[in-house]
């Protein structure tokens, strides 16, 4: 029987911190909420009750300080199942949203459970929140606190990674199915994870809205602070929580790192059209941008609507969410997508100096996090290089267009590489960065994988049902011949090639290497270039190619352990053609393929870098070897000569792309000796490597 009451003010009288806060002999909630005239707390006894059992009513005079809302509720506890319900204005020319019916989601909910359920009412009814205990054995856990500068980043989907069959794990896509795979994660080297979205998401649409294709990537938040129930294994309510934690312990043990994909830029509420489910029902003016008076939403993300970042509430809101994951969850870092959103003042503006985002880079409890931006958004902002002068890293768009086109054999790339390899300091310099704030990748989650930007010219987004038209026009790859899978031998070995050409410049240059899952192995979307729907075999990792490519994956290990042993290739100061000490070797040259310092005036798909290794600088410290890499991006054979150095050194031959595995790589750096006079004879895009001997 449905139990309507006030309660009058309890032992408890906490109108901080928000959410469903677990006491001894009860559960504080606490709502901020301007406009409302009214609130309710809906309390649950099962996930798929339909209506609650008991409807807590604050009262107005006792249960509110300023505009937070707060009431005691005793005799529940963890596990408690519950829904919010705002009284207030309805005026949507003027921003109001204010929904009596409405069940809404606590925009500081730790946990959700269940799914939509859809009534004869038409009232929408999101999944319930979970009062949550967030005790956790920890066995000692800490961060980690890996330099950036010798951070490598693998770009997973939780998901993704373990779904598929092939996977051979016991709990198939989940927290726990990726626990089962950290050894092979080990095995790669990388040293940090960057999980696409975990916050909570609509997987598949909900009552009362169209039809929509499932919700794969996730980028459609609910709550914040809750981990994606849909990546659970258990299924009692709040389990996720657990599972999560276990995760990130099971990683931290392995000397891997988590870093959290977040998504504060726009919420599933979508536009004007859109459901009302949460932030929309408690105070809309707020929490989102709002244009034409409040009647329509400010559109920067793409995805109907546009959080208001910079609003002091909804800063708040995102400081406590961070704060929450890095203690209660001890996640490493955040990579902020579509980060330019957060340069935009409360009226759409780009603004120098965002309070948003300088905060973040100064808050205490993230000092030791990664912070790492998507510098543009959805309407246009840009600011790859320019987003910040602190310590935030950022996804370096130039360096995925100028590595995929020089490769691709596109005229004056070459003075472009070199600038990416040597760490991008035309971005960053002058901002008094350092190269680890560039992080360096070729493909993302975002667009082609590596073998089929080697495999297609045009996108095929087909499967999304859009017509094509969805998903980026310019990705600057090649065929080489024939538009996807091809048994012709010649073509595949060129694709295999390219594929080790970029995969080497990668882990080469100065700055920080990102590679996406299965890049390794040549997973392949088909040529999907916007997979964000496609919760199958399309994007789904097949385990099955980590055999069939056994010398992509050696040749990918071998690269990234190059990289954890010689500082030569991560630097954490910009190279200026300079010795590091007296009478030492500088620390870059330039050369052309004959041998001769680099005319950068030439048109030459051709570049040879020399970067020299740093001295050591403590007692005991092993010395790097020099590094020698010739790159041809020419559609002829070449021959290089190995250029003359103020100090003579001996080499071996580290890499070359166009030897079939295991001549392509030598992880001992034990490879062959330079032919007589030093004279390399390169095929058409392809790469060649030397270390020097001591």
């Amino acid at each position: 029987m449905l139990m309507l009451h006030r309660h009058p003010a309890l032992q408890f009288s906490h109108p901080l911190p928000y959410g469903a806060i677990l006491h001894d002999h009860g559960v504080q909630f606490v709502i901020f909420s301007r406009s409302a005239s009214g609130m309710r707390v809906l309390l649950y006894d099962h996930v798929l009750d339909r209506e609650p059992s008991e409807v807590v009513v604050f009262n107005r005079n006792t249960d509110r300080w300023g505009d937070i809302w707060s009431v005691f509720v005793p005799n529940i506890g963890a596990g408690q199942l519950y829904h919010l319900q705002a009284e207030g204005p309805f005026d949507p020319e003027r921003g109001q949203h204010f929904d009596r019916h409405a069940r809404l989601i606590d925009p500081f909910a730790r946990a959700l459970a269940g799914n939509f359920l859809s009534a004869d009412d038409r009232v929408i009814r999101p999944p319930k929140c979970v009062v949550i205990d967030d005790r956790f054995d920890w066995q000692g856990d800490r961060h980690l606190r890996r330099d950036l500068s010798e951070t490598v980043i693998y770009e997973m989907h939780v998901r993704g990674f373990t779904r598929a069959s092939s996977s051979g794990v016991e709990h198939p896509g989940t927290y726990l199915g990726l626990i089962e795979k950290i050894p092979y994660l080990k095995s790669l080297g990388v040293t940090a994870v960057e999980l696409m979205p975990v916050h909570e998401f609509p997987t598949n649409g909900f009552w009362g809205e169209r039809a929509m294709h499932p919700n794969y990537w996730g980028y459609d938040s609910l709550a914040f602070f809750s981990p994606h129930r849909g990546y659970a294994a258990g299924s009692e309510p709040g389990c996720q929580v657990n599972e999560f934690k276990q995760m990130v312990r099971a990683l931290h043990q392995a000397g891997i790192e988590v870093i959290l994909d977040v998504v504060f830029n726009h919420t599933a509420e979508g536009n004007e059209l859109g459901p009302t489910l949460s932030f929309k029902g408690l105070e809309n003016q707020v929490y989102y941008m709002l244009d034409a008076g409040g009647g329509y939403y400010r559109n920067y993300s793409g995805c109907g609507n546009t959080i208001n970042g910079n609003h002091p509430i909804v800063r708040e809101m995102i400081f406590l969410c961070l704060r929450h994951w890095v203690h209660n969850y001890h996640v490493d870092g955040f990579r902020f997508d579509l980060a330019s959103i957060l340069s935009r003042d409360r009226r759409g503006e780009l603004v120098p100096n965002p309070p948003v985002v300088e905060a973040i880079a100064e808050d205490p409890l993230l000092a030791d996090s990664k912070i790492i931006a998507e510098a543009w958004d959805g309407s246009g902002a840009y600011q790859v290089g320019s987003f910040a002068q602190l310590r935030w890293a950022e996804w370096n768009g130039h360096y995925r267009d100028d590595v995929r086109r020089f490769w691709r054999g596109d005229e004056r790339l070459t003075p472009p590489l070199a600038t990416r390899l040597a760490g991008s300091s035309d971005l960053y310099q002058a901002g008094g960065r350092q190269p680890y704030h560039s992080i360096n990748f070729i493909t993302s989650h975002d667009g082609f994988t590596l073998n089929d930007l080697a495999s297609y010219v045009q996108k095929h987004n087909e499967a999304n049902e859009e017509g094509n038209r969805d998903g980026e026009n310019n990705n600057f790859s090649s065929n080489y011949g024939v538009e996807g899978p091809t048994r012709r031998p010649e073509i595949e070995a060129l694709r295999l090639r390219q594929i080790k050409n970029m995969l080497a410049t990668l882990f080469l240059s100065q700055g920080v290497p990102m590679l996406l899952s299965g890049d390794e192995c040549r997973r392949s979307q088909r040529g999907n270039n916007n997979a964000y729907c496609q919760d199958n075999a399309l994007s789904w990792f097949d385990w099955k190619l980590v055999e069939k490519n056994a010398g992509l994956v050696r040749f990918c290990q071998a690269l990234i352990e190059f990289r954890r042993t010689q500082p030569a290739v991560r630097r954490v100061d910009f190279l200026n053609g300079e010795p590091s000490r007296p009478g030492g070797l500088p620390d870059v040259l330039w050369f052309g393929a004959d041998g001769r310092r680099m005319n950068w005036n030439a048109e030459a798909p051709s570049l040879t870098c020399f970067f020299s290794a740093p001295p050591c600088t403590e007692p005991g410290q092993v010395a790097g070897r020099h590094v020698l890499l010739m790159f041809h991006a020419g559609p002829e054979p070449r021959e290089f000569l190995i250029p003359n150095l103020p100090k003579p050194i001996r080499w071996r031959l580290l890499l070359d792309t166009r030897q079939a595995s295991p001549n392509d790589i030598f992880p001992q750096l034990d490879g062959p000796v330079p032919p007589p006079l030093g004279r390399v004879w390169l095929d058409h895009h392809s790469m060649a490597a030397f270390v020097s001997t001591d």
